[in-house]
């Protein structure tokens, strides 16, 4: 006789297969959570912590600036005429006065030669009414000649002395149109590229001109502040003056501020605040030597303000902001503690009262691992002021002392008077280098 067995409701299946689910997934967190806090004590949560720091930080103030040259010069033409010969390629650093262009001459010294013959002509006729004008003065004294012909002598020798003077002037005129036929350079710097070619004919009303020189070494920054911070601006201004210190540095970073492309001082700073941005503009100048410094390129520059010296420092992470104000958690002296052998199914057995002293090295116990030791400790909340504050360290005006230990991760986990295992010490966050001033140009 064969006996049925009553098979599974449909409405069994359907809370057995979710109760499965739950229970894999309870001991998956066990597996995962439970196996990774072993060898640490039970109810300490593991920290990362670091040790306040005295340095000397830099306070800066960052805008945006753009680099301009110190001397912007569109070479041009001071004649018209064809452009015979170019003396120069493009991009070559040129002096001042040296040859970039010629123009055709020869209409110019025709010009030359002809206001010459002019000068020539008028000067024998100047001197021969002055030779008569003498013997008119002789003959006018013994009354051989009227007056009146000793006076018109006389004008007419006026007369040829300012067609003299004309004369000379237009041979200055025409020999200086000569000179201008020879285009120079008015400045040192940088050739860009040319505009015109050689056979063209150039004009001197021509707004292109042949060519433009640029001086970027040295080069200015153009930057731009808001204005709260100007009086930290006129107070490092005024700090500079009494101390003797000389300009305030400057520093210039590309547009990603991932590299430093000039150090510079600062030379003004403007008279007024411009309302439209509420921005105020300033001038820095640079040496730029390597010519790192391009112009028109966008910068991000940095003026140095002040200098916080001795200053107590913790890295940014380990400051928070609560109702009542910034703080940090303070770490309490540590206990080294063994860590604890695991019990039944894999849990830990409690913590002794008290930590056993440290093991002389090398004289370990049988079984216990040396890297196995950790170090707890309590925590409390300790409020602070904080001052400056930049991407990896928070400056700690009140609140702290240089040496006490603060938690920078597991914060989230803590609260005051919680017990806390030291995974690891980080280092402390060093502050930037305090920027000197760039050689005088």
């Amino acid at each position: 006789m064969s006996v049925v067995l009553p098979s599974c409701s449909a409405r069994t299946r359907r809370w057995l297969v979710p109760l499965l689910l739950i229970v894999l997934a309870l001991a998956g967190w066990r597996l995962f959570f439970g196996g990774g806090r072993q060898g640490m004590p039970a109810g300490a949560a593991p920290v990362r912590v670091a040790v306040a720091a005295t340095q000397d930080v830099p306070q800066f103030c960052n805008g945006l600036g753009t680099v301009l040259p110190s001397s912007d010069v569109l070479v041009t033409s001071r004649v018209d005429g064809q452009l015979l010969r170019l003396h120069f390629t493009e991009g070559q650093r040129v002096k001042a006065g040296d040859l970039l262009a010629e123009i055709d001459p020869r209409p110019f010294q025709a010009s030359l030669d002809q206001a010459l013959g002019t000068l020539t002509k008028d000067q024998a006729q100047l001197d021969n009414a002055r030779k008569d004008l003498r013997r008119y003065a002789q003959l006018s004294k013994g009354d051989f000649i009227a007056a009146q012909q000793y006076e018109t002598q006389r004008a007419l020798v006026r007369q040829y002395e300012g067609t003299v003077a004309a004369d000379k002037a237009a041979a200055d005129a025409a020999r200086l149109q000569l000179e201008y036929s020879r285009v120079t350079a008015p400045v040192s710097g940088r050739l860009g590229l040319r505009n015109v070619d050689e056979g063209n004919m150039i004009k001197s009303s021509s707004a292109e001109g042949l060519v433009r020189i640029t001086e970027v070494s040295p080069c200015d920054v153009v930057f731009t502040l808001p204005e709260s911070q100007v009086p930290l601006v006129v107070r490092a201004l005024r700090r500079s003056e009494e101390e003797g210190s000389g300009p305030l540095p400057v520093q210039a970073w590309d547009r990603e501020q991932k590299a430093q492309l000039g150090l510079g001082r600062l030379v003004s700073m403007d008279n007024q605040i411009d309302t439209s941005t509420g921005t105020v503009k300033l001038k820095a100048s640079f040496p730029n030597a390597d010519e790192a410094l391009y112009p028109n390129q966008f910068v991000n520059a940095r003026l140095l303000v002040r200098v916080l010296r001795g200053a107590v420092t913790v890295p940014a992470s380990a400051v928070q902001l609560g109702t009542r104000g910034s703080y940090v958690y303070v770490l309490q002296a540590a206990e080294s503690a063994a860590a604890p052998a695991a019990g039944k199914n894999g849990a830990a057995a409690p913590l002794a009262a008290k930590a056993a002293p440290a093991p002389r090295p090398g004289a370990a116990k049988e079984g216990t691992a040396p890297h196995n030791a950790v170090k707890t400790a309590a925590v409390s909340l300790r409020l602070i002021t904080v001052g400056l504050t930049t991407d990896s360290l928070a400056v700690v005006e009140k609140g702290l002392a240089a040496g006490e230990t603060v938690v920078v991760d597991g914060l989230d986990r803590l609260r005051d008077g919680s017990r806390v295992t030291v995974a690891a010490s980080v280092p402390a966050p060093r502050a930037e280098a305090v920027p000197g001033l760039p050689p005088t140009p």
